[in-house]
């Protein structure tokens, strides 16, 4: 059983990379800060900056609102509009099915190591849950840098959304940046990839005594 569990210790840290993977990926996914656009017009977004993210766009106004006082208003995306870029609908897709694919990933995952650590020494069924599970993993992973990348370059070549005139939002920035929440993905993107690769090295110790045979 030491030689069975001894074996699995790189596994572990790819389940504990992955959770926090999984976890950074519902981050990225609920933050509005994907882009953020530098408007020269302030006389309703007051701040002069818009947040566009992947499910709403937001912005910071003092119009109807008391003096000293500001309110952040925000406009859900409803449908499919065709004025919204087609990587804003594929970050909302491809996202959710990682969120799905990066829990399955976790789930065979903690059954292959509950395996391990119980002494249950089935070399099918370990192998097996470590390679589904990566699979899932790395699945994910490309779920979530595909979409992360297809926004960035949008920023980086500051492409414009034709916004409907009911957002109040302008077709076109001054200027705009990567937000908070690319980053975040990429760094989720990456956890989950080296989870599934840490996943994919496993090798069953030929010195373990199997409880079961497979």
């Amino acid at each position: 059983m030491r030689s069975l569990v001894s074996s699995s210790h790189l596994q572990l840290a790819g389940f504990v990379l992955g959770t926090v993977g999984w976890i950074l990926c519902a981050v990225s996914m609920g933050l509005v800060e994907w882009r953020v656009w530098h408007v020269d017009n302030t006389t309703i977004i007051s701040s002069g900056i818009a947040w566009v993210g992947i499910w709403k766009v937001c912005f910071i106004s003092y119009i109807h609102v008391s003096p000293g006082y500001e309110e952040q208003f925000c406009h859900k995306f409803s449908g499919y509009d065709s004025s919204i870029p087609h990587e804003i609908y594929a970050a909302q897709g491809l996202l959710l099915i990682a969120m799905c694919t990066g829990l399955l990933g976790l789930t065979a995952t903690v059954f292959a190591l509950r395996n391990v650590y119980m002494g249950i020494a089935r070399k099918t069924l370990i192998t097996r849950f470590f390679l589904v599970g990566a699979c899932f993993y790395i699945f994910a992973s490309l779920c979530v840098l595909i979409p992360v990348s297809w926004n960035f370059y949008s920023v980086a070549h500051n492409q414009s959304i034709a916004f409907p005139p009911s957002y109040n939002m302008p077709s076109s920035p001054v200027a705009q940046e990567a937000g908070a929440a690319i980053p975040v993905g990429i760094i989720a993107g990456i956890l989950l990839l080296l989870s599934g690769t840490f996943s994919l090295s496993y090798r069953f110790p030929v010195t373990a005594n199997p409880i079961t045979k497979c």
